[in-house]
């Protein structure tokens, strides 16, 4: 709904959560994702999301480095 709201595919937006249910199931509509695996907490639903971090620090560094414009 988000995408369709903004005019932008799926596959172009990223869900960012420490809830392992909310980044699954924006994996399964189609968008990329992290997962913030706060204490260390295995990503339970099969195969994770292609950026998995401690905190939220370590998320957005990973998202600005998967996610940089290449020069």
């Amino acid at each position: 709904m988000a995408a369709e709201q903004l005019g932008a595919r799926p596959s172009d937006m990223r869900m960012v959560a420490a809830h392992d249910w909310d980044v699954w199931g924006a994996m399964q509509a189609g968008c990329a994702a992290a997962f913030v695996a706060r204490g260390g907490a295995p990503f339970p639903f099969g195969r994770p999301p292609d950026i998995v971090g401690a905190d939220l620090t370590a998320v957005a560094e990973a998202i600005m480095n998967a996610d940089a414009p290449s020069l």
